[in-house]
């Protein structure tokens, strides 16, 4: 507590210092310590321990081209980017996924994928390696299977030389084996999709490092927006951290029939899939042999609570990742401001204590909120172009 003193001191005078320029928000020593708890941008890498092919160029190459080859499917028509667009960060922009068949729910960004504890909508993969493979032999989706994939590594001289830099000797005999390191180059690709810095995060340094100027060029609709976040409309209970989530799951009122007569369960049915993965965290496929990052899923229990609970998104590219919530039922920004505003206790659904409340906020208000919304997005650059060939040896 006494090491952040100086800070807060700072930011209060330099934001002091700045009203005669532009009129500004004040901020209380608890406000800016809310601030800065989501931050500092980007994070440092991590490594998933799970994963042995986690941080290996070779890896990472070899699931950028897995990532964009359709021959991943059983027609030779689909790949992850079909749905995954980099041009459209890493979504598609759809109400509903679509396969095979038009699917359930909204295909989610791949952004700062990597630094979460549980995949997919509702949990049920522990690992990014395990939700890479869940699409790949899923009949309404890629509908691949393990042969299949192994049959493209063994015959692809390229995919080949990638995969023997990253894994070593491929098995001649275990074509699961070799799907799951598919898998996990997949993965190992993903966990670079880093979202760029944003508007909030040069607010927020500024505001710690005492810069009121820097801090100025904040817009004033934004920062009181912000003020909203994490004062009355309490936000940051769910949307904390860096990334904005806390990475778990919650009934926030949307409607959970999918058609008449069926449901999406949400987090009580990822659960049960979960649970009887072999590809989970406590199976042989994974690579932390401590059992260390098994934790959460060892000691995870299925609650009725959980029916209708989905993951909470982080908020980063929240503003061109539209449309919005798991099966795409709110088209814009200014919709999802609007439904928490609003929404109904009944119709909450799950039996667990409710985070969400009705917030009533003025139509300015909601104005500010989405400005700050919108302040956590920014253009990506453009990607670099894959490495060219692999090599001999």
């Amino acid at each position: 507590m006494n090491g952040w003193r100086p800070v807060l001191l700072a930011a209060a005078l330099v934001l002091r210092a700045g009203a005669d320029s532009q009129a500004q928000v004040q901020w209380s020593q608890d406000e800016v310590r809310a601030i800065a708890a989501h931050g500092p941008w980007p994070p440092q890498a991590t490594v998933d321990p799970s994963n042995r092919a986690s941080g290996k160029p070779a890896a990472i190459a070899l699931g950028e081209r897995l990532f964009n080859d359709v021959r991943l499917s059983g027609d030779d028509g689909m790949s992850c980017a079909t749905c995954h667009q980099a041009a459209r960060n890493w979504s598609d922009g759809r109400v509903r996924a679509r396969g095979r068949v038009e699917l359930d729910r909204r295909t989610p960004s791949l952004w700062n994928v990597g630094q979460g504890n549980w995949f997919g909508w509702d949990g049920a993969a522990d690992s990014l390696w395990a939700q890479s493979l869940r699409p790949i032999i899923e009949p309404r989706e890629l509908a691949g299977s393990a042969g299949r994939i192994a049959g493209l590594l063994r015959g692809d001289p390229t995919l080949g030389c990638f995969y023997r830099r990253a894994f070593g000797a491929m098995p001649g005999d275990d074509d699961e084996a070799v799907l799951v390191d598919a898998a996990k180059a997949l993965a190992a690709f993903q966990e670079t999709l880093t979202s760029p810095r944003t508007a909030f995060d040069d607010f927020r340094d500024a505001l710690l490092a005492g810069d009121g100027e820097r801090a100025a060029r904040y817009p004033a609709a934004a920062q009181r927006g912000l003020k909203i976040f994490i004062g009355a409309g309490n936000c940051n209970a769910c949307h904390f951290g860096p990334r904005f989530t806390n990475g778990e799951f919650g009934d926030v009122g949307i409607p959970y029939f999918v058609r008449p007569g069926e449901v999406d369960p949400g987090r009580l049915g990822g659960l049960a899939k979960l649970t009887a993965s072999p590809f989970n965290r406590l199976g042989r496929y994974s690579d932390d042999r401590s059992g260390a990052s098994a934790l959460r899923t060892r000691h995870v229990r299925r609650l009725h609570a959980n029916f209708g609970e989905f993951r909470v998104p982080g908020l980063r590219q929240l503003g061109v990742i539209g449309p919005y919530m798991h099966n795409g039922h709110l088209a814009t920004l200014r919709d999802v401001v609007r439904h928490y505003s609003e929404v109904s206790p009944d119709r909450l659904h799950s039996d667990g204590v409710p985070l969400v409340r009705p917030l009533g906020l003025s139509d300015n208000d909601q104005a500010d909120l989405v400005a700050f919304l919108r302040s956590l997005s920014v253009d990506p650059p453009p990607r670099p172009a894959p490495t060219a060939e692999c090599g001999a040896g």
